[in-house]
C-alpha cells in the first residue's frame, strides 16, 4: 500500500505492506500504535473519527473502528517522491488499486521497488530479494511485526479471549511472549499467547508454563513464595484453547524453552 499526498502535492512518499485487516475498540488500537494511528493523543483521535463520522458520542464511549495494519512502512526523502499516476482521480478517496502486469501500475511498481531495492541495500542485514518482482504472480513473504502489530496479530488469532480462561474483556487481555524478544529480536504469533493480564505475569516470572502438547502447568512454588496462589494452582492441568489455525498455534519448540528455562517447578 502506497501512501499519496494530497493536492497540491500530489506524489507518492512511501507506504508499507499489507499485514491485517481488524476492527477494534479505540483504546486497543490507541494502546497497541499509540501515535502511529496518526493523532498526538487518544483523545485527539477519538475526536477526529467523531468528526469525520458526523457524530457526538458520550465522551466515555470507545466506539470501534477499522484498522488497516501495515508493516515495514517506509518514507522516501523528497527528491524520491514519485507523482501520482495519470489516471489518479482528485475524487478518489478511498485509494485505488493497480494490476501489476498492466500500466500504469506496471510502471508505478517499477519505480517503487527501484527506490526500495537502492534504499536496502544500503542497510546492512536486509537482502534485497525481500522485494517481490512485479511481474508474476504475488509470493508470500514473511515480515518483521512491530509490538502493536504482534499484539493484534495475536489477540485476533485467539479470537480474542484468553487462552487459559477463555476471558473476553479486552482491556484485561495482554499478548504475551512465550520465548522474550528480547532473546530473539522478533516478533512472530508463533511465540505469542493471549493471557490474562495476571496470568500474563506469572508467565513471565516462572509461575505458570505450558508444555508443547498445550497443557497449563502451575507451580506449587506459590504457595512457598506467597503463602497463597490456590487459586492459580487449580488452573494446572487442563488443555488450553489454541488457535485453530495450526501456523497460529504456539511453537512447541518455544513452550519447551519455556519450560526447561522460566518454569519454577
Amino acid at each position: 500500500m502506497l501512501f499519496k499526498l494530497k493536492s497540491p502535492a500530489n506524489t507518492i512518499v512511501g507506504g508499507g505492506f499489507f499485514e491485517h485487516y481488524t476492527e477494534l475498540p479505540l483504546s486497543l488500537a490507541w494502546e497497541a500504535f499509540g501515535i502511529k494511528n496518526g493523532a498526538p493523543s487518544q483523545q485527539a483521535t477519538w475526536e477526529r473519527i467523531a468528526r469525520l463520522r458526523h457524530i457526538r458520542p458520550e465522551w466515555y464511549e470507545d466506539f470501534t473502528i477499522g484498522c488497516i495494519i501495515l508493516v515495514e512502512p517506509f518514507f522516501w526523502s523528497e527528491e524520491l517522491w514519485i507523482p501520482e499516476p495519470p489516471d489518479w482521480s482528485p475524487n478518489i478517496v478511498r485509494g485505488k488499486t493497480y494490476d501489476l502486469h498492466d500500466e500504469p501500475g506496471r510502471t508505478l511498481w517499477a519505480q517503487v521497488t527501484d527506490r526500495l531495492l537502492e534504499i536496502r541495500t544500503r542497510q546492512p542485514g536486509i537482502s534485497p530479494t525481500e522485494i517481490p518482482g512485479g511481474y508474476s504472480e504475488p509470493v508470500p513473504v514473511r515480515r518483521r511485526l512491530g509490538q502493536g502489530t504482534f499484539r493484534i496479530l495475536v489477540t485476533d488469532a485467539y479470537q480474542r479471549q484468553c487462552a487459559v480462561t477463555r476471558e473476553r474483556a479486552l482491556p484485561a487481555l495482554e499478548a504475551s511472549h512465550i520465548r522474550p524478544f528480547a532473546e530473539l529480536e522478533t516478533h512472530s504469533v508463533r511465540n505469542g499467547l493471549l493471557l490474562r493480564s495476571d496470568l500474563h505475569r506469572l508467565f513471565d516470572a516462572g509461575y505458570l508454563t505450558v508444555t508443547p502438547d498445550y497443557c497449563l502447568k502451575a507451580s506449587p512454588r506459590m504457595r512457598e513464595d506467597f503463602d497463597d496462589g490456590e487459586t492459580y494452582v487449580q488452573l494446572s492441568g487442563p488443555r488450553i484453547w489454541v488457535p485453530t489455525r495450526e501456523e497460529d498455534r504456539p511453537d512447541p519448540a518455544f513452550l519447551l524453552w519455556h519450560n526447561e528455562n522460566r518454569f519454577r517447578g
